[in-house]
């Protein structure tokens, strides 16, 4: 009998993009795949219909954090119910691996697969500060996979070989590029706003995601501007990565695919982390990175107009010398090696 393998977990893009990652590896190699997700989320619009996928499944579970203590109540409850109907996913398809990539999507399915006695649990961890579902299901984990793990056995992120592909060491500056995400950051929008003049006047081409939600606004202000500037302004692209080839500099949040995705690109790269994110994870992803002189950081509250001319002034070559090693492409195929051959 074909051995089948259950992804579960969502919610993200970050998470979403890992597991999409496993998908493709795993239908590469010929394995039945079911991916379990949740109906409240994103899931649905990546899955749904996607053709690497054998089975789909989106489950009534939701996210725990930032409730009050009846809404944890009821999360809860609502997961373990789901759970059960996982199990019963599992036993029917004989399922002997759940690869959880994190999110409150992954709960239901993770629990069935630790309930399921012939079934091995492994879990892949985006950021630096481990998840609150990825702490409880560790102990019952097979394996953890984790980029800022000493123990882990497989370090690297997973990435899209088209950012190790299109990599180069950045020697001169042309082409800035603002990234704040498909919803948009509007203190990186607005930050970006405030370095035009400066990026006039050094002749820099501004590549601007503004997210959907601020586009309007963004397209607005810089037509106040009234700057003849070299501009290309847009609210979202599919293919970010060939927009992220031109840049020689980058300002971003600091969400794990993103950040893996620049030190792939070996784009230098001041991070501004969402600061409303659990544990304030963001932060200390782009600390990793900063304590070994691979990036700069500022919180929104210390946005000053000098911060982009001060990074600017820093030896960037060097950088993204070091960001060339920083991360190595295959880890997706590591990571399922490990899974398959472990029994």
């Amino acid at each position: 009998m074909s051995e089948t393998v259950v992804i579960t977990g969502g919610g993200t893009g970050g998470h979403l993009n890992v597991a999409k990652e496993f998908i493709n590896e795993l239908k590469k190699r010929g394995i039945k795949t079911i991916y379990i997700g949740s109906a409240n989320g994103k899931d649905k619009e990546w899955f749904e219909n996607y053709e690497n996928l054998d089975q789909t499944y989106f489950m009534n579970s939701r996210g725990v954090v930032n409730k009050n203590f009846f809404g944890k109540i009821k999360a809860l409850l609502e997961i373990m119910k789901e759970s059960f109907k996982c199990l019963k996913i599992l036993n029917k398809y004989n399922v002997s691996k759940v690869i959880s990539v994190g999110g409150y999507s992954a709960a239901p399915a993770s629990f069935a697969g630790i309930m399921k006695f012939s079934c091995s649990l492994y879990i892949h961890e985006q950021n630096s500060k481990m998840g609150k579902l990825n702490i409880f299901t560790k102990s019952f984990s097979k394996e953890l996979f984790s980029s800022y793990e000493k123990d882990s056995k497989v370090k690297n992120y997973p990435v899209k070989v088209n950012y190790f592909n299109d990599a180069r060491i950045r020697t001169e500056l042309k082409t800035i590029i603002f990234l704040g995400g498909s919803h948009g950051a509007k203190a990186i929008n607005d930050f970006a706003l405030s370095q035009v003049g400066f990026l006039k006047e050094k002749n820099i081409k501004i590549v601007h995601q503004t997210g959907i939600n601020d586009y309007e606004r963004v397209k607005e202000e810089y037509s106040k501007l009234n700057l003849d500037l070299n501009l290309d302004l847009f609210a979202f692209d599919k293919n970010l990565d060939v927009k992220m080839k031109e840049a020689d500099f980058a300002v971003s949040r600091a969400g794990a695919s993103t950040l893996w995705e620049l030190c792939a690109s070996c784009i230098p790269t001041l991070y501004i982390p969402y600061p409303y994110a659990a544990a304030d994870h963001q932060y200390y992803n782009a600390k990793f990175l900063n304590d070994n002189n691979m990036c700069f950081i500022s919180r929104e509250k210390d946005l000053k107009k000098d911060l982009l001319k001060e990074c600017f002034q820093k030896d960037l070559n060097k950088m993204s010398n070091d960001l060339n090693s920083s991360i190595e492409d295959g880890s997706i195929s590591d990571m399922c090696d490990i899974i398959l051959e472990n029994k």
